[in-house]
Formats: C-alpha cells, structure tokens, sequence
C-alpha cells in the first residue's frame, strides 16, 4: 500500500473519515439490535444506509484501556495503557491513527472525552487541527469542559455541544479543501446519570422488558470471581432490581441525545456537499451489562459488557443501502487499521487489529478465528483472560483463596447468547472446552511475548497460565473484609 499525499488532485479519492464512539452503550440499545422499544432513528438510519456487525467486541471493557485500543490498534498489553497501570508512551501514540493521519495531509479534529494521557504530551491537543477534548470523565455540562465552553449557551449539555463542534470541523475542512478525520467520543452514556432535560418527554413513564438472563438467579452459575468486584454490588446499588424502568428510561434517554447529534453531523455533510465522499463508524468504547446475571457496570467478559454496538457507512462503496450484517468476529482494535486503510495510509507492522474493509466486500466472511478479551482492572479476582471465537467463549479466571479455587467458563455463544450454560464440567463439551483451552494458551503465550515490560503488565503472563497451580503465583489475596493482602 502506498502513502498517499495531501494534494488537492487527491482529495476526491481519499474519503473524509469520522468515528463516533459512546461510552457504556451496550447493543440492546439500539433499535437495529432489535430493541423495539428504544428510539434511536439516526443510528437505525445509518444501519440501513450501511453494515452492521453483529459479533463486535471491546478486547478491553473499560474506557481507557479501551480508547488505547482504538487509537493503536494493539491489545492492552502492548499498549501498555489503563487505570492502576499507567499512562501511554509517547513512541506507541506515535503510531495512532491520529497522528498518521495528519502527518499524511488530513485535518484531524477531536472532541469529547479522550480518555488517557501521554507521558510528557499530556492530552496531545497539540497534535490535533481542533480539538474539543477534555481530561478524565469529562463532564456533562458544556461549561465545565474549557475546550468546548464556547457552545455552552446554544448547548449547556455537553451531548449536542460535540454535533456542533463537529459541524464546525465539517466546514472547516470544506473551507480548506482537505480531507478530515472527525473523531467524537462522547461521554454518554456514561454516569453520573444527567440526561439532557430536553429530551425528557422520549421515555416519560416508559416500562421496558428485562432481558431473559436478568437477574441474580440468572448468575447463580457464573463464576465467584467475577462476583468480588464493583459490578456485583452495582446490580442493588444502582436499582436495577427494584427500579429497572427509571433506570433504563434515564440509560436510553442520554443514548437518544447521541442519535440526535449523529443526525446533526450527517446533516451537515449533506449541506456542505460532502456527504457521498465521508465513511462514518459507530460504536461504544465498551458495552454495559444493565441487571443481567444480576450485575451492573462493565468489565467482565459476558456479553453484555464485552460487546458493543458497530455500524460503518461508506456511501462509496457497493454495499451501501443494501442492509447488509456481518457475523464476522471483530473487535476495537480493528478500528486504527480500517481507519488506516481507508486514508491510504500504511498500517504499522505491530498492531494486532485488522481492517475490516473486505467485510464490507463479502459480509459471509471472516477477519479472523479467535480473539483475546483482557481484564487486569482490580480487584485481583476479577482479573482474567478469556479467547473468544464465533461460537464459544472461554474464560479462565485463576484466582483462589481459602473460598474459591480457579475456575473455568465455557459459554457455547451460538447456542446460547444469553450464558446461562457453562459447560466446563459437561462431558459432551470436552472436546470444545479442549479445543478452546489450547486457543487460550495461543492468546497468553502472545502475552508472554509481547507484553510491553513496563507498568505490570508481565506478571499476568503467570497469573493467567492455567499450567501453574495458583499455589505458585504471588499474587494479593483479597481478605473477607475486601482488602487485599500479600
């Protein structure tokens, strides 16, 4: 592949590019997942206009580790990135998509919450045409993010604010005859739970059904592990058992603002003209599991919080308008190398992502057989890895204490999307959970290989060898009072 220039002549070949991506959306929000009782026209809209996919993952289900992802393409542990861990390198942001992106000639913009920071670059706004971002959680109120307070009296939630930046950016790059990547991370629908107030009347006294796998007695048979962390507690504390309907009302009414300002930013490509010539990809840096299994938040591996919604729009390509799905196996980080791809910009040889262009050529095809999915937030029981391909899931969580030994998870997907059957211990899966158990050692023999040597990340390269009895790892064991202890 050759690096394409910035010259005017190359312009009309090299698409505009825009990426938006929510914060803890999970696929039942979304009308073209097949929740009907959700509002989300725009995004239904791109749908039809575009692909789905249907099996998108997150590899790491939590907003920095996961941004870390799309910008590079690579797996946390060769990012190196997350909470309690430490902050990207400056050579390894060097190679996002961003910076390449620009360096070949596009106008870049960001808005939202980006996420992480660089040691010695901070936020990197300096590497940005316009930038709209903010450090942290970012906040809600459009006043409180400095770089976006100039839309704050037109847009005091910051949701709609990000749609008029990027109109802003849409015009710019028109004024300047440019190509642009246009990349929006909103903070929604992220907590604390502030709905912009103007669309309170979408879900006012609205009830909604739970899904099939809600509730404690559907995680009876989930492993104790994944119960020791802050997403067990959440299913009560934040009332999903005793008030799913206003919880899920406020959830999908911060998800319709997003609608709202995708419809914006398409409009807007229609009134500079640009519309036919600009690809545009959405999705969520993380799903959210929302009272299944009788858990809250995100993080662990089940599908609710592993998967996301995608849905890529190239108006130039054949496919467009066909509504056509993908059942392919994809994951975030694919998004750096389609990005890539799509600017005629050479994809770096380390990233672990692929694009998922020819997927858009042949939605009965595959980018690939297996995936990794990666947990090293705390505390440390949570913590595990799991490979996934189209049809089984398999988790080996390897902590164990005086209550709990390592246990195994086996999930057949295309049988059972709801998990509510682990066949580790089912005879009939043993050749299943064997075959997965060698694909699991594949995924952490990577691990062990390339993990960057840095902010403690080679350690879990034993933790998570299921060969080595837990007897033999050092490790914090967690004591009855929740405190970790060596």
């Amino acid at each position: 592949m050759t690096l394409a220039t910035s010259t005017c002549a190359d312009v009309p070949t090299r698409p505009n590019i825009i990426y938006l991506m929510a914060d803890d959306q999970n696929v039942g929000s979304v009308g073209c997942y097949g929740n009907t009782e959700v509002s989300t026209p725009n995004m239904d809209q791109l749908a039809r206009d575009g692909m789905v996919f249907d099996r998108h993952y997150n590899t790491t289900s939590i907003c920095m580790a996961s941004r870390s992802n799309v910008f590079t393409g690579m797996y946390e542990y060769k990012t190196g990135t997350n909470f309690g861990h430490g902050n990207m390198r400056p050579d390894v942001w060097a190679k996002s998509y961003p910076v390449l992106l620009r360096e070949s000639g596009y106008l870049t913009a960001f808005a939202g919450k980006f996420g992480i920071e660089v040691d010695n670059k901070g936020l990197c706004e300096q590497d940005f045409d316009m930038w709209g971002g903010g450090p942290g959680q970012t906040d809600y109120r459009t006043a409180r993010n400095p770089s976006m307070a100039k839309y704050a009296k037109e847009y005091p939630h910051s949701t709609l604010s990000y749609a008029a930046f990027g109109q802003d950016v849409i015009r710019e790059a028109v004024k300047q005859s440019k190509p642009f990547c246009l990349s929006i991370s909103f903070k929604a629908p992220h907590r604390p739970v502030t709905p912009d107030p103007k669309f309170d009347h979408v879900y006012a006294g609205k009830s909604f059904t739970k899904p099939a796998n809600f509730g404690r007695e559907a995680g009876a048979h989930l492993a104790p592990q994944s119960k020791q962390g802050r997403q067990y507690p959440r299913f009560i504390e934040w009332e999903y058992d005793t008030d799913y309907d206003g919880v899920m009302a406020k959830y999908y009414q911060l998800i319709y603002a997003i609608d709202v300002a995708l419809g914006t930013i398409r409009a807007e490509l229609e009134s500079q003209g640009v519309a036919d010539n600009t690809v545009i990809i959405y999705t969520s840096d993380n799903g959210y599991i929302c009272g299944s299994h009788g858990y809250g938040s995100k993080v662990l591996p089940m599908e609710e919080s592993s998967r996301a919604p995608l849905m890529i729009y190239d108006p130039r390509h054949s496919s467009a308008g066909k509504q056509f799905r993908s059942n392919a196996l994809t994951g975030n980080i694919d998004f750096a190398p389609t990005i890539l791809e799509l600017a005629g910009v050479p994809v770096p040889e380390n990233v672990d992502g692929v694009s998922l262009l020819p997927l858009l050529d042949d939605p009965t095809s595959d980018v690939r057989e297996q995936m990794a999915f990666i947990n090293v937030f705390p505390p440390a029981p949570t913590t595990s890895l799991t490979c996934l391909t189209k049809d089984w899931k398999y988790t080996y969580w390897w902590y164990g204490d005086a209550e709990m030994k390592p246990t195994e998870e086996l999930f057949h997907l295309a049988q059972d999307p709801f998990e509510m059957s682990n066949l580790a211990g089912d005879p009939e899966a043993a050749a299943s959970l064997e075959l997965m158990r060698k694909k699991y050692d594949d995924e952490l023999e990577r691990w062990k290989q390339q993990a960057v040597p840095y902010n403690d990340y080679v350690r879990y390269g034993t933790l998570f060898d299921r060969t080595i009895p837990v007897a033999d790892k050092q490790f914090k064991r967690v004591r009855a009072n929740g405190k970790e202890n060596e």
